[in-house]
C-alpha cells in the first residue's frame, strides 16, 4: 500500500479538471431524484472520477435501501468499496499537490475524505441490509470512522470561523486543522458565534491537531486491516474517556432560503388547524442534551451561510459543506432512536445521536441545490411524516416556530416539500412525501387519491415503495379488499417480507368476513373472504427466515409464525374452523403497531372500536387466555386515546393489565408485548393530558427564564406531576426484560425518554410544591 501511495503522489489532481468531474457528477446525482435513472447512467458513463463513482454508489444505494433484495445490495456493497478506495487515494494525492484547490475554509483533499466518508455511511447502511451478521458489525464500525472523518471537517468550519471573528478570513488557514488519528483524541477549545450569525455552539468531538488528520480515518489500510489499529478502541458512548466533560450548549435555529411564495396557493390541501389533536414530530428546542462521545466534547460551530453566500463560491466548499452537514445531520438523527434493546451497539459506534442537532443540521444542508440537499430534505420528510409520526410522546412545539403544532413545522415542511417539488418535477419521491404528509394530517383518504394520482417511477424499489404506502393507508382507513389486494402487489415488486404481506393481507379478508357473515344473503359472499383469510394466513409462515438483518430473523416474521401457530392450536383444541378461532382483530393489531390510529380521523376511529367489541361477541370469547383480552383492552385504550378520552383509556390499562402480574403473559404462543406496553400508553395518556396544561400557560411551561422559580400555581405544578408521573412509566418500558416486538415498541421508547429528558433540561430549577 505503501508503494501504491507513492506512485500515486507523482500524479498531480488539474484543479480544474476536479471542479468540472465534480460539478458533472452531481448534476447527474441530482438526476436520481428527478427520477431519471437512465440520465445518471448516460452522465455517469464515461467518468472515472471519485465523483464520478461515488454517484454510481450513491444510484446503487438507494436502489438497495428502498428495495432490500440481496442482489442490488451485493452490487451496491461492490460499488462503494470502489468509490471508498479511489475517494481515499485521490485524497492522497490532493494532500501533497501543491496545485491542487486550495480552501479558505477546508484542508487539502477534504472533498475527497467527505467522498470517502459517505460512500462509508452507505457502506454501513449496506452492510446492516446484508443478511451477515459480520457485515452488520463491519457496517456500524465503518460509521465510527465516517463520523471522526466528518467531525474534523465540522472542526474545520469551527475554526473558520472563529478566525472570521478576529481576523480576515484569509488567514484562517494558519489555524490549520490537520487531525482525526481516532475519536480518542484530546483537546481543549472553544467555539465562538461570528459576527455574521447568532447561532451558538454545536457540540461535537475535538481532536488534536496532527498532519493530514483526515487521512489517518479514511485510507485503504484502514479498512483492510482493521483489527490491527489498536488506537481505534471501542468506549461505552455513556462514559466519556480521559476525565472529559460533556458539554450542553444550543446550537441555535437555522433559517432556511426555501420559497416564500404563498404556500396556501400550491398546497392548499396540506392546510392543518393549529388546534388539531395530533402529536407528529421534533424540532429543536433550546436546550438539547448532550452528546456523548469516545473522545473529548468541545463548542463547535458550523456555517449557516445560503448557498448564494461567497463563503461558497467555489463548488469545493458548497459540496463539502452540504454534505458534511448532510451527513453528520444524518447521523446524529438515525442513532438517537436506537432502541434500548440495540443499545449495546454504540459500543461499537462510539458516540451517541443527537437529535436536534442532527435536524439543524439537516435543515442547513436542504437548502443547498445539489444531492446533499436533497437527500436532505428527503431525510426532513420522512422523519416528521414517517418515523417522528410513528411515535406519540415527542417534544413541545417551539413557541418560536410559526405554525408549530405539537412539535411539527408545519408550514416550515410544506414550503420544503414545495421547493423540492419545483427542484425534482418529475420524482414520485416527492409526490409519495405529500401523500404521508396528507395521511398524518389525518386525511387518509385524500392520501390514497394522490398516490394513485402518482405515475410509475424509473425505480422499481420506489414503485413497491409507493404500493407498501398505499396498502398501509388502506389498512388505516378500513377499506379491506384495497389493504389485501396491495399488499399482494408488494409481493410481486419486494423480496422483502412475504410473510407479514400475506399476514395483512389474510388479516383484511378476515375484517370482510367477519363484517359480512352476519349480514342477510351475504353467507356466500363471507365464507369466500374466510376461505382467502385462512389461505393467506397458512402462506404467510412459509415465507419466514428467507429474509434476515443482522444475521437475525425480521421481529414481525417471528412475531406472524407464532401467531398462526397458536391460531392453529386453538381450532385443534376448541374444534372449529380455523378462521373462528382467531381472536382479537389482527388487522387492528397491525394497524397499531404501525402506529395507524395517530392517523385515522374520528369516523375511523369510532369504526376500530366497532371491529374491537365484535370479539366479545364471538361464542368463543369465553375461552380466551388473559394474554388475548389484554389484546383487547389495550387496542381500546389506544383508540380512546386518540379520541382524547385520557381517563377511560387509563382506566382499561389499568384494570385489565397493569393489575395483572407480567409473568401471566409468558408462555407458549401467548403474547407477552403488551404488558410493557402498557407501561409506555399509560406514559402516552400521561404527556398528551398535559397539552391541555399547554395550551393554557404555553409561554410559562417553555420560557426557561421562568423555569427558576418554585412552582406555586397549581396548574404549572400539575404539569410538572405529569411529566414526573410519565417519565416513571416510560422509565419502566424502557427497562423491561426481552419480549416480542420489544426492538419496535423500543423505538417509541426511546423517542419518549428523549421527550422528557428536554422537558427536564429546560427547567434545571423548577420545584414542585405539594
Amino acid at each position: 500500500m505503501g508503494r501504491l501511495h507513492a506512485s500515486a503522489s507523482s500524479q498531480s489532481l488539474d484543479s480544474l479538471a476536479e471542479t468540472q468531474n465534480l460539478e458533472i457528477a452531481l448534476r447527474a446525482a441530482d438526476l436520481i431524484l428527478n427520477d431519471d435513472i437512465q440520465g445518471v447512467e448516460n452522465s455517469l458513463a464515461n467518468g472515472n472520477s471519485s465523483f464520478h463513482k461515488l454517484a454510481k454508489g450513491v444510484v446503487c444505494f438507494l436502489q438497495a435501501a428502498l428495495g432490500f433484495e440481496q442482489d442490488v445490495i451485493r452490487e451496491a456493497s461492490a460499488q462503494l468499496a470502489d468509490a471508498e478506495t479511489s475517494a481515499s487515494n485521490d485524497q492522497y494525492r490532493s494532500e501533497h499537490d501543491t496545485r491542487g484547490f486550495h480552501s479558505e475554509i477546508y484542508d487539502k483533499g477534504s472533498e475527497f475524505a467527505l467522498c470517502h466518508a459517505q460512500a462509508q455511511i452507505m457502506s454501513a447502511v449496506v452492510g446492516v441490509l446484508n443478511e451477515s451478521l459480520t457485515e452488520s458489525i463491519r457496517g456500524f464500525y465503518k460509521l465510527r470512522k465516517a463520523y471522526g472523518t466528518l467531525a474534523g471537517l465540522m472542526e474545520m468550519e469551527n475554526r473558520y470561523m472563529k478566525t472570521k471573528g478576529v481576523g480576515s478570513p484569509s488567514s484562517s488557514r494558519k489555524l490549520s486543522v490537520e487531525s482525526m488519528r481516532s475519536v480518542k483524541s484530546t483537546g481543549s477549545g472553544h467555539g465562538i458565534s461570528n459576527d455574521l450569525h447568532t447561532e451558538k455552539a454545536l457540540d461535537i468531538p475535538h481532536t488534536t491537531t496532527h498532519p493530514s488528520a483526515l487521512r489517518n480515518a479514511t485510507t485503504p489500510q484502514d479498512d483492510t486491516n482493521d483489527d490491527s489499529d489498536d488506537s481505534d478502541e471501542f468506549y461505552d458512548a455513556d462514559e466519556p474517556v480521559n476525565g472529559s466533560q460533556i458539554t450542553k450548549t444550543y446550537a441555535g435555529n437555522l433559517e432556511t432560503s426555501l420559497d416564500t411564495s404563498p404556500i396556501t396557493k400550491n398546497l392548499a390541501s396540506l392546510s392543518l388547524d393549529r388546534h388539531n389533536s395530533f402529536e407528529s414530530g421534533d424540532f429543536p428546542s433550546p436546550s438539547p442534551p448532550a452528546i456523548g462521545t469516545a473522545s473529548n466534547s468541545n463548542m463547535f460551530n458550523f456555517l449557516t451561510d445560503a448557498p448564494e453566500s461567497a463563503v461558497f463560491a467555489h463548488p469545493f466548499d458548497a459540496f463539502i459543506h452540504s454534505g458534511a452537514t448532510f451527513c453528520f445531520g444524518l447521523l446524529l438523527l438515525l442513532i438517537s432512536v436506537i432502541p434500548p434493546t440495540f443499545s449495546k451497539l454504540l459500543y461499537i459506534i462510539g458516540f451517541r445521536g443527537d437529535r436536534e442537532r442532527g435536524i439543524q443540521m439537516l435543515w442547513q444542508a436542504s437548502r443547498f441545490h445539489n444531492i446533499n440537499g436533497g437527500m436532505a430534505g428527503l431525510i426532513l420528510l420522512g422523519w416528521y411524516n414517517g418515523l417522528i409520526g410513528f411515535c406519540d410522546i415527542v417534544p413541545d412545539s417551539d413557541p418560536t416556530i410559526p405554525d408549530d403544532v405539537e412539535g411539527y413545522p408545519m408550514h416550515r415542511l410544506e414550503e420544503l416539500l414545495l421547493t423540492m417539488r419545483k427542484r425534482y418535477p418529475n420524482s414520485q419521491l416527492w409526490q409519495l412525501e405529500e401523500a404521508r404528509m396528507t395521511a398524518s394530517h389525518r386525511r387518509l383518504d385524500e392520501a390514497l387519491t394522490k398516490l394513485d394520482q402518482s405515475g410509475k417511477s424509473q425505480l422499481k424499489q420506489l414503485n413497491a415503495l409507493h404500493m407498501f404506502e398505499k396498502s398501509l393507508n388502506a389498512m388505516f382507513a378500513h377499506r379491506y379488499q384495497l389493504c389485501a389486494d396491495s399488499f399482494i402487489a408488494c409481493v410481486e415488486l419486494n423480496s422483502w417480507s412475504h410473510a407479514l404481506y400475506y399476514y395483512i393481507s389474510g388479516a383484511a379478508h378476515l375484517s370482510l368476513y367477519r363484517e359480512l357473515r352476519n349480514q342477510p344473503g351475504r353467507q356466500t359472499e363471507a365464507a369466500k373472504q374466510a376461505t382467502l383469510a385462512e389461505k393467506d394466513f397458512k402462506i404467510a409462515p412459509t415465507h419466514i427466515g428467507k429474509k434476515k438483518i443482522m444475521g437475525r430473523q425480521l421481529p414481525f416474521d417471528v412475531f406472524v409464525n407464532r401467531k398462526v401457530a397458536k391460531w392453529e392450536q386453538r381450532a385443534k383444541e376448541w374444534g372449529c374452523d380455523f378462521v373462528d378461532a382467531i381472536g382479537v382483530s389482527p388487522l387492528e393489531e397491525m394497524v397499531y403497531l404501525w402506529n395507524g390510529y395517530k392517523k385515522m380521523d374520528n369516523e375511523q376511529l369510532e369504526r376500530s372500536l366497532e371491529n374491537l367489541a365484535w370479539s366479545e361477541s364471538n361464542p368463543h370469547w369465553k375461552r380466551e387466555g388473559l394474554d388475548e383480552k389484554a389484546i383487547l383492552a389495550l387496542l381500546r385504550s389506544v383508540v380512546l386515546r386518540n379520541q382524547r378520552k385520557h381517563s377511560e383509556a387509563k382506566t382499561l390499562l389499568s384494570t385489565e393489565i397493569l393489575c395483572h402480574d407480567p409473568a401471566a403473559f409468558k408462555g407458549q404462543h401467548r403474547d407477552d408485548w403488551t404488558a410493557p406496553t402498557a407501561h409506555y400508553e399509560m406514559a402516552v395518556n400521561l404527556w398528551m393530558e398535559r397539552h391541555e396544561y399547554i395550551k393554557q400557560f404555553g409561554t410559562e411551561l417553555v420560557d426557561p427564564e421562568s423555569a427558576r422559580r418554585q412552582i406555586t400555581h397549581p396548574d404549572l405544578a400539575g404539569d410538572a406531576k405529569l411529566v414526573a408521573e410519565c417519565k416513571k412509566w416510560v422509565e419502566k418500558a424502557r427497562g423491561w426484560e426481552k419480549y416480542e416486538l420489544d426492538a419496535r415498541i423500543g423505538m417509541k421508547v426511546t423517542t419518549a425518554a428523549d421527550a422528557v429528558k428536554k422537558w427536564e433540561a429546560k427547567r434545571p430549577g423548577w420545584v414542585v410544591q405539594t
